[in-house]
């Protein structure tokens, strides 16, 4: 049997920065090439980066939010690109302007098919949202680490607010084990 950690996959990273000032997004628009500012839809400009893939959505305060990334490595570089770009228009950035990863979401796979029902109860109700009717998946919240899992039947997983690549493995490993002692496990 696959150890369910093995399959982890990050599939977003979603990351803060700033450069401290305020932007005029209607010349940045203008100025930087590929960028997309509608503010009718979005109060951000939207820059996207190829190489890594991700979005910085550029707001006027200078707060810049990365997301689409796959990795922390390339929230920085696809972010190392923006600044460049600003720096490139003579928009003063700093050398090296504070990223913080704000969600990191995770998918994985436990390997066996889950009795979702057996599960919400299992796991204490006060932690749990598992409404069917609604949405197929169940919805636990876990203190240690501090992420919230969806759970499908199939046994897929996903794990999101955590703020490092260790917070998904350490979900993974406690909700194996959750499932376990509650013998629930196939």
């Amino acid at each position: 049997m696959v150890d369910p950690t093995e399959t982890i996959e990050i599939q977003n990273v979603v990351a803060s920065t700033g450069i401290g000032q305020e932007l005029d997004l209607e010349a940045l628009a203008t100025d930087i090439p590929g960028a997309d500012f509608n503010p009718d839809n979005f109060p951000g400009l939207v820059y996207r980066t190829q190489d890594p893939k991700a979005a910085a959505l550029i707001f006027r305060s200078g707060k810049i939010v990365c997301t689409g990334a796959a990795s922390t490595d390339e929230v920085h570089g696809a972010l190392d690109i923006v600044f460049e770009k600003l720096r490139g228009l003579g928009i003063p950035v700093g050398d090296d302007p504070e990223i913080t990863v704000q969600n990191i979401v995770s998918s994985a796979d436990l390997g066996d098919s889950l009795n979702l029902n057996a599960l919400a109860i299992g796991l204490g109700l006060e932690d749990v949202e598992y409404e069917p009717e609604q949405f197929p998946g169940l919805v636990y919240r876990m203190d240690d680490p501090e992420v919230v899992i969806l759970l499908f039947g199939s046994g897929k997983i996903v794990i999101t607010g955590g703020k490092k690549p260790e917070d998904a493995t350490a979900g993974v490993e406690n909700m194996t084990e959750r499932i376990a002692e509650l013998g629930l496990s196939g």
